[in-house]
């Protein structure tokens, strides 16, 4: 069930933030994520507040347990502090995934 989840949530053509109630690190995720000028739809963040499942699955999918997740298109980049160290990229990659209007 959860490996359908997030399987279902994850596309090519857009970025997916999988973050927790109360997270610090997710809130700056999604503000710097949101600074972006997304195509609608192309930014999804999915709370998976008290889904212990869903965050086993993505440890086990991605390596990572804490949160955020961040996958740009169907690759994860990893936490917040990945998504900052890319950055500068950033608008070239959402770019090319057409995520950006």
């Amino acid at each position: 069930m959860a490996d359908r989840l997030v399987e279902s949530k994850i596309r090519c053509d857009k970025v997916t933030l999988f973050t927790e109630r109360g997270c610090r690190y997710c809130r700056n995720a999604e503000e710097m994520l949101k600074q972006y000028n997304f195509v609608p739809g192309a930014l999804e963040v999915v709370d998976i507040t008290q889904r212990k499942d869903v965050q086993d699955y993505l440890q086990r999918r991605t390596g990572h347990r804490t949160l955020p997740v961040v996958f740009v298109g169907r690759c994860c980049i990893g936490g917040l502090s990945d998504l900052q160290s890319v950055d500068c990229k950033l608008p070239r990659i959402l770019q090319q995934i057409g995520a950006l209007r």
